[in-house]
C-alpha cells in the first residue's frame, strides 16, 4: 500500500512510495498531525543518488518491524534536499553545530514546533564501531520524549536560540581589493597539492571555482603561480578515476587524494562547472587536453543528463545492478582484466590495460580497476586506443545503467545552460548552443510564473511545489547572461532582468547588503538560511552577485552594480581566510578589479562571417567576467549596441570599462590584444 509520497515529483521521495513507513512529505499538515497525536517528529533528509541513504532505506525504511515502531512513537517526514535546499540547510547547520559533522542521511528529531533536540547521520540496524543501532536511537528518543518532555523541550528551545545567535559576520561593506585577492591566492598556494594536484587531503572535491579563480586572476595579473595550479589541477583530474574515461563527465569526489577512485554519482551542477572550466583552461592556454574534456563533458551532459522536455536531469546513481541483481557502488564503470579480454581479445586488452591502468590487484574492490589515463613512457597507436574505447563503451552499454534523477532543478539547469552555450561557441557547435537553449526555454516555458517567480524544480514537463531559492535565480540568471553574449538575443538578457530584480526585491537586506537563500515571503522555518560559502556549487550569495554585475555591465544599471559590490564585501572577510570555501566569490572579485569590460560588436548581420569572427573573438577574450553585445547598427536588443555604427562599413568592435571607451576597432587581432590581460 504506496504512502503518501506517492503523489510527489520528486524520484528520491517516489523511491520510499512503497516503504511500510507512513512517510509524510514536509507539510504544514504533517506537523499538524504531530501536534494533534502529541507525537514528536522524525525527519529524514536525503536524495536520490546518495549511497548511505540507499543503504539505510533498505536496511531499516524497507524493514516492516522499524517501520511499525515509526509508526507508533513518530510523525514521519522524508524530504528531498535537492528539492528543499532550504529545509536542508536550517537543520543541516543545527546537526554541525551539534556533533561537528554532517552529511546524507541526514536524521532529525524534531518537537511538533519543527524545533530540533536530536541528530544524526546514517545509522545502522544494529550496533556498530561504537554506534548505536536505529532501533536504540528511536526507544531513547521516545523514551526522552514519553518521560522527559520538559528536558527535552529546553534543549530543543536552547538549539532554536543558539542557531538564531549564529547570524553572518559580514565583515565590511567595502569590496575586495588587490590586496585581499593577492592573499586568498597565498592561501591557495599554502593547501594547493603540488603532487597530485587539487587542494587539501582526502576525499578530494573537483575545485572548479576555485580553478575559475586562478584562471581570471591569471588573466588580471599574469601570475604564472595561478595558471600553473589549474593546469596541473585540471589535468592530474582528467587524467584520473574520477574522470569517466570512456563516457565523458565527472563524478562526485575522489576518497583518496590520487583523483583514482571516486565516489561514482553524476552530478549536473558538477559537470556544468567543470565543462565551463576547460573551455576556459582552453581559452586561457589552448590545451588540447582541455578542449577534449570540455567538449567530451557536455556531450555527456547532452547524452545522458537531457530530458525528454529538453531540460538536464539532477544526477545519475552511484549504485547499479552488478549483474547479479545485487546493486553495488560502481558497477557500471570498473574493469576487470578478465572483462577486458572478453570485449576485446588478449591483445587489445593488454593494451587497454596498459593504457587504462587496470592492474590484476585492482584499484577498487574486488579486484576490479577503475579506468584512469596515467602517465606514459613511449607513444600508443591513437587508431587502436580509439577502437578499444569504442568497444569497451559499446559493452559497457549493455550492463545495467546507473539509475537516473530526473527531476530538473532550475539552478543547476542555469550552470549547464552557461557552460553549453560557451562550449558550443568556442568550438563552434551548434548543436551544444540549441541544447542550452532548449533547456532555457524550458525554465521559462514551465519555471517562471507570470510574475517571473521562479519555481525550484519539475519533473516529466510537471513543476513542482516549491519555491525557488536564490541559487536558482541567481544561477539561471548567469545563465541567460552568457546564452544573450553567444546568441545576440536580447530576450535572454531582459529574462535575467526579471528574475534579478526579484533577487533585489525578495533576497537582498537592505541596511547590511547580505543576501538571504530564500525570499521574504517564503515558508517560514525555524531560521532563515544564509550561507555565502561555494560549496559543491557557487553559493546563491556569491552566484548572485556574479549576475548583478554581469546585468549591470550589460545595461548600465546602477541598482545591480552597487547591490553586486556589496554582497561581495563577504568575500573581502572570507576570500583572504578560507579562499576554498568562497571560490566563485574570488572569481565575481577578479571581474569586479578588472571592470568587467563591456564589449560591442556591430556588424551588416549576424550571419555576415566576418561578424562572426569579430563575435567569436570577442567571446575567446581572457579578460575577466566581461560581458558581449552582438547586432546590427541601431538594434535595440542590447542597450550596449546604443550609438554603436558600422566604421568603413565593416564589423566593428566598441570595448569599455570604467567608464573609458577605447577606440573602436575593425581589426580582430586589435580586439584580441584589447581582452587578454
Amino acid at each position: 500500500m504506496p504512502n503518501r509520497l506517492a503523489h510527489e515529483t520528486s524520484p528520491y521521495l517516489l523511491q520510499h512510495a512503497d516503504n511500510p513507513v507512513d512517510w509524510w512529505p514536509w507539510s504544514e499538515e504533517a506537523f499538524e498531525e504531530a501536534r494533534g497525536s502529541g507525537k514528536p517528529v522524525l525527519l529524514s533528509v536525503g536524495y536520490s543518488s546518495c549511497h548511505w541513504c540507499h543503504v539505510m532505506a533498505h536496511e531499516s525504511f524497507e524493514d516492516q518491524q522499524t517501520a511499525d515502531y515509526l509508526n507508533a512513537h513518530f510523525v514521519n517526514i522524508k524530504v528531498d534536499r535537492e528539492e528543499r535546499p532550504d529545509v536542508d540547510a536550517v537543520y543541516m547547520e543545527a546537526v554541525q553545530a551539534a556533533t561537528g559533522q554532517g552529511g546524507w542521511p541526514m536524521t532529525v528529531f524534531l518537537t511538533p514546533d519543527a524545533e530540533p533536540f536530536y541528530f544524526g547521520t546514517y545509522f545502522p540496524p544494529a550496533p556498530r564501531h561504537g554506534a548505536p543501532s536505529f532501533r536504540q536511537v528511536l526507544e531513547g528518543v521516545h523514551s526522552a520524549w514519553t518521560d522527559r518532555r520538559d528536558e527535552v523541550a529546553e534543549v530543543a528551545g536552547k538549539i532554536v536560540r543558539d542557531l538564531a545567535a549564529r547570524e553572518i559576520s559580514y565583515g565590511d561593506t567595502q569590496t575586495p581589493g588587490e590586496e585581499e585577492l593577492a592573499r586568498a591566492l597565498l592561501g591557495l598556494t599554502r593547501e594547493y597539492d603540488a603532487q597530485r594536484g587539487g587542494f587539501g587531503g582526502a576525499p578530494k572535491f573537483p575545485p572548479s571555482m576555485v580553478v575559475e579563480f586562478l584562471l581570471r586572476h591569471h588573466a588580471r595579473t599574469g601570475s604564472d603561480g595561478a595558471l600553473q595550479m589549474a593546469q596541473d589541477t585540471c589535468e592530474r583530474m582528467a587524467r584520473g578515476g574520477i574522470y569517466d574515461q570512456l563516457g565523458g563527465g565527472f563524478a562526485r569526489y575522489s576518497v583518496d587524494r590520487e583523483w583514482v577512485v571516486p565516489h561514482f554519482e553524476k552530478m549536473l551542477y558538477d559537470n556544468a562547472l567543470l565543462c565551463r572550466v576547460y573551455a576556459h583552461l582552453w581559452r586561457a592556454t589552448g590545451s588540447e587536453l582541455a578542449r577534449r574534456v570540455a567538449l567530451e563533458t557536455a556531450d555527456f551532459m547532452v547524452r545522458e543528463l537531457r530530458t525528454n522536455e529538453g531540460g538536464f536531469a539532477s544526477a545519475l546513481d552511484a549504485d547499479s545492478d552488478d549483474g547479479t541483481g545485487k546493486h553495488v557502488e560502481g558497477a557500471y564503470y570498473v574493469w576487470t582484466p578478465g572483462q577486458l579480454a572478453e570485449v576485446l581479445g588478449a591483445e587489445d586488452a593488454e593494451l587497454a590495460a596498459h593504457h587504462f591502468g587496470v592492474t590484476e590487484e585492482g584499484t577498487f574492490e574486488e579486484g576490479a580497476s577503475v579506468l584512469q589515463l596515467p602517465q606514459h613512457e613511449g607513444v600508443f597507436d591513437a587508431e587502436r586506443i580509439v577502437s578499444v574505447r569504442e568497444r569497451l563503451l559499446a559493452a559497457r552499454a549493455r550492463r545495467p545503467a546507473p539509475g537516473r534523477d530526473d527531476k530538473v532543478v532550475a539552478a543547476w539547469n542555469g550552470l549547464a545552460i552557461a557552460a553549453l552555450a560557451e562550449t558550443g561557441a568556442y568550438f563552434d557547435r551548434p548543436d551544444l548552443v540549441e541544447a542550452a537553449v532548449s533547456a532555457a526555454d524550458l525554465l521559462v516555458r514551465l519555471h517562471l510564473d507570470d510574475h517571473a517567480r521562479l519555481a525550484r524544480t519539475s519533473k516529466d514537463g510537471r513543476v513542482g511545489a516549491n519555491a525557488g531559492v536564490l541559487e536558482d535565480y541567481a544561477d539561471v540568471a548567469e545563465g541567460f547572461l552568457a546564452l544573450a553574449s553567444v546568441t545576440g538575443e536580447g530576450v535572454w538578457l531582459e529574462f535575467a532582468g526579471l528574475l534579478l530584480d526579484h533577487v533585489l526585491t525578495g533576497f537582498v537586506d537592505p541596511k547590511s547588503g547580505s543576501l538571504y537563500d530564500t525570499a521574504a515571503d517564503a515558508e517560514k522555518l525555524i531560521r532563515r538560511p544564509q550561507d555565502p560559502t561555494d560549496n559543491a556549487a557557487p553559493s546563491g550569495w556569491t552566484a548572485a552577485a556574479g549576475a548583478l554585475l554581469g546585468y549591470a555591465a550589460q545595461t548600465g544599471a546602477e541598482p545591480h552594480r552597487t547591490a553586486a559590490e556589496r554582497a561581495l564585501g563577504v568575500v573581502k572577510a572570507l576570500g583572504p581566510r578560507v579562499p576554498r570555501f568562497i571560490g566563485w566569490g574570488l572569481a565575481v572579485a577578479e571581474a569586479l578589479l578588472d571592470g568587467p569590460r563591456e564589449v560591442a560588436i556591430v556588424g551588416p548581420s549576424l550571419d555576415d562571417p566576418a561578424t562572426r569572427a569579430m563575435h567569436r573573438t570577442a567571446l575567446l577574450g581572457t579578460a575577466p567576467g566581461a560581458v558581449v553585445a552582438v547586432g546590427t547598427p541601431g538594434s535595440d536588443e542590447f542597450p550596449l549596441l546604443a550609438d554603436r555604427p558600422l566604421v568603413g562599413g565593416e564589423p566593428t568592435a566598441y570595448v569599455c570599462r570604467n567608464f573609458t571607451c577605447d577606440a573602436p576597432t575593425t581589426d580582430p587581432e586589435r580586439l584580441r590584444g584589447a581582452l587578454n590581460g
